[in-house]
């Protein structure tokens, strides 16, 4: 999926996906969009959650996808207004989703574990320890999820600060 050295860009697609992955696809579908014939792991938890080469773990809701995480290093790179959402500083990072939020009107919201997400994008920025740094962990997700308190505060906290 990758080439040493580089990351492959996917693309954002609000409330449709990232990527070649679109929120709905079952876990079959997930898979050969990212051309493997089965996810490296599979988690238990209150979302099905599979974790694939490449640091992208795919959470499902009722057996379908409504989460994308990308890990900070390893994981593809998603551009916003020509910032780079997986392993910038992630205080660079909040400060540029506050101000991108500002400029273009989007909805902000801080959840349980002091995470930053824009709604209306679909776009949660995490923290991930790398070394002694903390590095932007992106969480792409329905928009239906970060609007329901139910799922907004149960989002997967995988990954999260530690």
């Amino acid at each position: 999926m990758s080439v040493v050295g580089e990351r492959e860009r996917w693309e954002l697609r609000p409330d449709i996906g990232v990527g070649p992955l679109l929120f709905g696809m079952s876990t079959a579908e997930v898979a050969e969009a990212l051309l493997v014939p089965e996810p490296d792991s599979r988690v238990g938890g209150p979302y099905g959650q599979e974790d694939f080469p490449d640091g992208v773990k795919a959470f499902y809701d009722a057996g379908r996808l409504a989460c994308v995480g990308l890990d900070a290093v390893i994981g593809p790179q998603v551009w916003l207004a020509g910032f780079p959402l997986a392993g910038s500083d992630s205080g660079r990072g909040q400060r540029f989703l506050l101000d991108h939020a500002a400029e273009h009107g989007h909805r902000i919201l801080f959840t349980p574990d002091a995470s930053l997400a824009l709604t209306d994008l679909g776009i949660l920025l995490r923290d991930q320890r790398v070394g002694e740094a903390r590095l932007t962990r992106p969480l792409f997700v329905k928009e239906a999820w970060l609007e329901s308190e139910h799922h907004r505060d149960r989002l997967p906290l995988e990954g999260a600060t530690d």
